[in-house]
């Protein structure tokens, strides 16, 4: 394979990997540890963990993924064609920006903006607790949603670079 070829894959699978893992431990740890908080201390940590995650490092791996999937899959085919391979790197790039990037602009994003907007300290106590729930379950299913998309993405992306090797 080209050497740009082997570059950009390598760079997609550490970036899409950096996502998976990213997710990977939200599922394993943020969100059943988030799960024990009352109602208003788990709206304030989610509103806090919201704006932290929006810096440059989430940026370049979260994006950098959606930009270098595709990148890639238009590399392999013009440097190698349209084999089997191809097919692998293709869908693992729409796997990506479906299942992955467009849950979480379309779903997670959206319950992010709700929360951000919701003053918690002019809330009622019945406010709170509604809003914990219109949030939690929804966010959760979604979140799954996309950890599982991105974990297949990144199995069909090694695939096609394991299956061109060998």
């Amino acid at each position: 394979m080209d050497l740009v070829i082997k570059i950009s894959l390598l760079i997609s699978a550490f970036l899409m990997a950096l996502i998976a893992g990213l997710f990977y431990s939200y599922s394993c740890s943020v969100n059943p540890g988030l799960s024990q908080l009352s109602n208003t201390e788990y709206l304030k940590a989610m509103k806090s963990i919201n704006k932290a995650i929006l810096n440059p490092l989430f940026f370049l791996s979260f994006l950098g993924s959606l930009v270098m999937a595709p990148l890639t899959t238009g590399l392999y085919y013009i440097g190698i064609g349209l084999d089997s391979s191809c097919y692998l790197v293709l869908s693992a790039s729409l796997v990506y920006i479906v299942g992955v990037f467009g849950i979480t602009i379309l779903g997670n994003v959206p319950l992010n903006n709700g929360l951000e907007t919701f003053d918690i300290g002019k809330a009622t106590f019945e406010e709170i607790n509604l809003k914990r729930l219109a949030f939690e379950v929804p966010w959760n299913r979604l979140h799954a949603a996309r950890t599982i998309a991105n974990a297949i993405a990144l199995m069909l992306l090694l695939s096609g670079l394991i299956y061109k090797v060998n």
